[in-house]
């Protein structure tokens, strides 16, 4: 009985010291919204975009708009860094899989998944470097390539 009882304040006392978990997901839990991460991806290019739109818009306008531009600036870097984030911490941390140089296709798929991953990122710091609308351009171009890579032609057919 003295056994049982120490079990139970033992977990009890752990349980009320842990700490909670609030991220997704480093544990192989197989829960995973590729899709949703890729909506949520150009949610945040269409965020940069607008951004950039009013960050020029307001920089016209004379320093009656500065508090306003600053916003905008912020707004535009905090939404490249979540893509920057997505892909580091969810596509290159957790989905994307090293694969050996003697599987020749899929090592070539792999190769080619990390440079679009690696353009995705350079394109996201881009976007918080200038308001060049460029930038977003060659960050959606390349999204939409890796998503059609990475899912596959039979997946993407059904997410729109």
């Amino acid at each position: 009985m003295k056994l049982l009882t120490t079990t139970i304040l033992l977990a009890l006392a752990l349980a009320l010291w842990a700490a909670p978990v609030f991220s997704h997901c480093e544990i192989p839990c197989g829960i995973y919204g590729d899709k949703m991460r890729f909506e949520m991806i150009e949610e945040h290019i269409t965020t940069i975009e607008k951004s950039m739109k009013m960050i020029v818009e307001l920089g016209g306008e004379g320093a009656m708009n500065d508090n306003q531009m600053v916003r905008w600036v912020n707004n535009k870097e905090t939404h490249a860094t979540r893509i920057q984030h997505i892909v580091n911490q969810y596509f290159m941390t957790q989905r994307i899989k090293p694969v050996d140089e003697s599987e020749a296709e899929d090592h070539a798929k792999y190769s080619a998944h990390l440079e679009m991953l690696h353009h995705m990122l350079v394109y996201a710091m881009k976007c918080k470097q200038t308001t060049d609308a460029a930038n977003v351009t060659r960050l959606r171009d390349v999204t939409a390539s890796f998503r059609a890579s990475y899912l596959g032609p039979e997946e993407e057919a059904h997410s729109h």
